[in-house]
């Protein structure tokens, strides 16, 4: 256990940050997944801005390694391009 007062307040800090992290990632998976699963090409490209978004925003935070979310925006925008 902690034996000083920033380590306590660093567990704290950590706690809270996890919870939020654990949060955003489902978050944009769930957001994912029910893109993946779009038919209309013009509901995709409504959708694409926002989860484009999401997923540089955990990108920037080192959430996601950098390299995961060009991954999946590389996908996914060839998912769109792919519909009709």
């Amino acid at each position: 256990m902690a034996n000083h007062k920033s380590a306590e307040k660093r567990i704290r800090q950590t706690a809270k940050r996890r919870i939020a992290n654990r949060y955003y990632k489902k978050t944009a998976r769930t957001t994912i997944q029910k893109f993946r699963a779009l038919t209309d090409k013009t509901e995709a490209e409504q959708l694409l801005p926002k989860l484009v978004s999401m997923i540089d925003k955990l990108a920037k935070s080192n959430t996601w390694h950098p390299n995961k979310a060009s991954n999946l925006k590389s996908s996914l925008m060839k998912h769109v391009n792919e519909l009709n």
